[in-house]
């Protein structure tokens, strides 16, 4: 038998074949398109390195923001330390304080709509909370100037701290923690930072939305971004890719979390996620699909105590600067859990640092990274 062979493809007829698969599998393009930086990806990752050696953090996953585009994700060290479970960006954290900002961003929708007059008293839409000393509006619960007690102490013995309870109806136990107590200063004098109080802006999403919070969240927020993983950190159920939780004793020797069941706080502490599904919050809000542009500046411009005293935080997000570039977000952290995401909308980039150890300081590395995608345009 005689064979043929077959004549070289043309280079024509290649970039036709490329161009074809490109159709296909358009979400591959866009990636190699918009890959990071070589350059930068080194950078980062000798940063976590440095981070995970100092800190001895058992595991932590980073999502990189850049170009309106999410760049780059990787988990590096463990997500269970006992069954060797390795980090991806998919691994699920408590991000503690960082679900202020979530919550925050959905109250905005209600405000956009008509349907939340942050200047309102709370009580028209939350009537659980007793009337206080002084009216309070639904602004100044966002802004930490309400006058609002956050936790009685820093013990893991507080019930609050430490809280084992587990609420089936978590705005209304959240509430009843809190509720009947005096105020710390009169509403807007002083910032006060209060986790408490998220769980009253909770209540008043419930109350402007008829809809319980979770559902409210889910379908307004959550879905539209993107961030189809992210869910309430429910002790009983069964969530895959969530980590384990640490803490390290004072010797240095590290193990197994405090426990805690956030059930009465999670508008203000007690939400699930990734590191991808906080990129894409990070792509919702700087390509305006969750809110107005408005409603975001709105978001992110500080409050003024009328004590005169410096603010740096808006509704539900942290402000702060580097260089004369303004960057917003927030950090996080309880039992098990170091947060921090930030972003920097003139340079359309973000940075999100998720870890499985309390008090290892995931702002500081979220900062680090943010500083490194600022250095220099991205040239891959």
């Amino acid at each position: 038998m005689k064979l043929r062979l077959r004549r070289p493809i043309c280079p024509i007829a290649c970039v036709l074949i490329l161009a074809l698969l490109c159709a296909v599998f358009t979400n591959l393009c866009a990636a190699q398109e918009h890959a990071l930086a070589p350059e930068k990806r080194t950078q980062i990752e000798a940063a976590v390195a440095r981070f995970m050696a100092t800190t001895h953090v058992p595991g932590l996953s980073v999502a990189v923001v850049e170009n309106s585009e999410m760049e780059w994700a990787s988990g590096f060290g463990f997500a269970d330390l006992e069954n060797n479970v390795p980090v991806s960006e998919h691994t699920l954290f408590r991000l503690a304080s960082i679900s202020k900002s979530l919550t925050a961003t959905a109250a905005m929708e209600l405000v956009e709509r008509g349907k939340l007059d942050l200047d309102a008293p709370v009580q028209k839409y939350c009537p659980a909370f007793p009337e206080k000393s002084a009216p309070i509006t639904t602004r100044q619960v966002m802004g930490h100037l309400a006058g609002l007690r956050h936790y009685k102490s820093e013990s893991q013995d507080d019930p609050e701290i430490g809280n084992t309870r587990h609420f089936d109806n978590p705005i209304q136990a959240g509430l009843d923690f809190f509720k009947n107590d005096p105020l710390l200063s009169p509403p807007g004098k002083q910032f006060h930072y209060s986790t408490q109080g998220y769980t009253l802006v909770g209540c008043v999403i419930e109350g402007a939305s008829a809809t319980r919070y979770t559902d409210f969240m889910q379908g307004t927020l959550l879905h539209p971004a993107g961030m189809d993983h992210t869910q309430v950190d429910d002790r009983f159920a069964i969530i895959p890719y969530r980590t384990r939780f640490y803490q390290k004793t004072k010797s240095g020797t590290v193990q197994n979390a405090d426990f805690l069941d956030s059930s009465y706080k999670i508008p203000g502490g007690g939400w699930l996620s990734s590191a991808e599904d906080m990129a894409s919050f990070e792509l919702a809000i700087l390509n305006d699909k969750l809110v107005k542009p408005a409603a975001r500046d709105l978001m992110w411009t500080p409050l003024k105590p009328s004590d005169g005293s410096k603010d740096n935080y808006g509704l539900g997000w942290g402000v702060s600067d580097e260089k004369g570039i303004k960057l917003f977000g927030h950090n996080g952290g309880q039992q098990g859990t170091s947060t921090a995401f930030l972003i920097a909308p003139s340079q359309h980039a973000g940075a999100v640092v998720l870890t499985n150890m309390e008090g290892s300081g995931a702002s500081d590395l979220a900062l680090e990274i943010i500083k490194i995608l600022m250095s220099a345009p991205n040239t891959p």
